[in-house]
C-alpha cells in the first residue's frame, strides 16, 4: 500500500529504447508517480526491482535473453509485484497477455504505435498504473497446465434458467478478466443475453472471447457490428471500439464503433450501460466490477433511473474498489453482492424482469 504524500515507484522493463523513453516521459508528468529506472530485459530488471524496490513494474512481454512470462513466472514466485504487461497489437500477443495474467500480472497493454495515439495511451498508463498500485500481490506458483481449458465441473454451474429476453449488462476493469471468467462460468447455457464491457486492449479481447467461449456454457465472442443479444450469448466489446445496444422491434443488436475516449476509455461501460438505459429500460440487468476510477457510474445511474435492477461487486471480493464504490456514490446501486454470488442474483433479477 503507497503511503499518503509518496509517490508510486515504477519501474518500465522494455527492449525497445523508443517504449522506455515514451514511458518515462509519460508516466513522469503525473506529480503522483516517479519512474525510478528504465531498463532493457529481465537480468537487468531483477537487480533493479531489488535495489530500487518499485511499487509497480511495467513488462514487455517479447524480449531477447529471456522472455516477459519467463521472468513473470520467477517474479511472482520469489518477488511478487504488480505487473502490468506490454505487449504489441496481434493476436499471438493478446494470447500470451492472457497467459501473463493467469501467472499474476493485473493488467495489460498496448505498446504506443500507429493505433493508438500516444495521448490516448498516456492517459491509460497512468490510470493503469495507479491502480496496481493499490493491489497486494501475494506470492503464487504457476497454474496447472493440465486444467488450462477446461471448464469447470458441471455442479459448479447454476441450474437452467427460463429463457427471457432480458438484457444483461456488465462493466468490469482492473481484476476483471479473473472476475468475469468466474462469474461467466457459473452461468448456465440458456441464461440472459449478455454485453460487457471490459477495459482491454483489441486482439486481446478477442482472445479473451475465444478462451471464455471454451470455459462458459454459453457461447462467448468479441463482438461485431449487428451481432444479436439472445439468451445463451455473451457479448465483449471489442478494444478500441465503443459498443452500444440498439434495438429493432422486439430484437436487440449491438453497434460496434470508433471515437473518443468515454470516461478515459474506449470502449467505456458508460457509453454500453446508457444504451442499454435507452433501448432495454426496465427489462435489464446492470453489474459494475472491480476496476479503477469511475467509468460506468453515470450509466448505471441511468439504468436504475429507467427501472433496471443493478448489482455491484462488493469491496471485499474486488481487486479494485474503484468503479464499483463510484457507483454506489452516485445512487445507482440497488444491489451489493460478493462475486461469488452475482451468477445467482443476475438470474434471480432476470427471472423477475420475466415474471413482470
Amino acid at each position: 500500500m503507497i503511503l499518503p504524500g509518496r509517490k508510486i515507484k515504477v519501474l518500465v522493463v522494455d527492449d525497445s529504447a523508443l517504449v522506455r523513453d515514451v514511458f518515462t516521459k509519460e508516466l513522469s508528468r503525473d506529480p503522483e508517480i516517479e519512474v525510478v529506472g528504465a531498463v532493457p530485459d529481465p537480468y537487468v530488471a531483477r537487480d533493479q526491482i531489488v535495489k530500487l524496490r518499485p511499487d509497480v513494474v511495467t513488462l514487455d512481454i517479447e524480449m531477447p535473453r529471456m522472455d516477459g512470462l519467463t521472468f513473470l513466472r520467477k517474479l511472482m514466485r520469489y518477488y511478487p509485484l504488480p505487473v502490468i504487461i506490454v505487449s504489441s497489437l496481434t493476436p499471438k500477443a493478446g494470447a500470451l497477455a492472457l497467459e501473463a495474467m493467469d501467472l499474476g500480472a493485473v493488467d495489460v497493454m498496448c505498446k504506443p504505435g500507429a493505433a493508438y495515439a500516444v495521448g490516448d495511451m498516456a492517459v491509460q498508463l497512468r490510470e493503469k498504473v495507479k491502480a496496481a498500485a493499490m493491489i497486494r500481490v501475494v506470492k503464487r506458483e504457476a497454474p496447472d497446465p493440465s486444467r488450462t481449458g477446461n471448464a469447470p465441473p458441471a455442479p459448479t454451474r447454476l441450474s437452467l434458467f427460463k429463457t427471457t429476453h432480458v438484457v444483461v449488462a456488465i462493466g468490469a476493469s482492473t481484476g476483471g478478466t479473473q472476475a468475469l471468467q468466474s462469474l461467466l462460468t457459473a452461468l448456465p447455457a440458456n441464461a440472459p443475453g449478455i454485453v460487457i464491457v471490459q477495459h482491454m486492449p483489441e486482439h486481446f479481447t478477442r482472445s479473451f472471447a475465444e478462451r471464455l467461449n471454451g470455459l462458459c456454457a454459453m457461447e462467448v465472442k468479441e463482438a461485431e457490428d449487428g451481432d444479436t443479444v439472445a439468451p445463451g450469448r455473451v457479448l465483449i466489446a471489442p478494444g478500441n471500439y465503443h459498443m452500444l445496444l440498439t434495438r429493432s422491434g422486439a430484437v436487440y443488436r449491438v453497434s460496434v464503433k470508433s471515437g473518443p475516449l468515454v470516461s478515459r476509455h474506449r470502449p467505456s461501460v458508460d457509453v454500453l450501460f446508457k444504451s442499454v438505459a435507452r433501448y432495454a429500460g426496465s427489462n435489464a440487468v446492470g453489474v459494475i466490477m472491480t476496476g479503477m476510477g469511475n467509468d460506468g457510474a453515470a450509466g448505471l445511474k441511468e439504468m436504475r433511473d429507467a427501472g433496471a435492477e443493478t448489482v455491484a461487486q462488493d469491496e471485499a471480493s474486488c481487486v479494485v474498489y474503484g468503479m464499483p464504490k463510484e457507483a454506489v456514490a452516485h445512487g445507482a446501486v440497488g444491489h451489493i453482492a460478493p462475486l461469488d454470488a452475482i451468477p445467482e442474483m443476475i438470474l434471480r433479477l432476470a427471472a423477475g424482469k420475466s415474471q413482470a
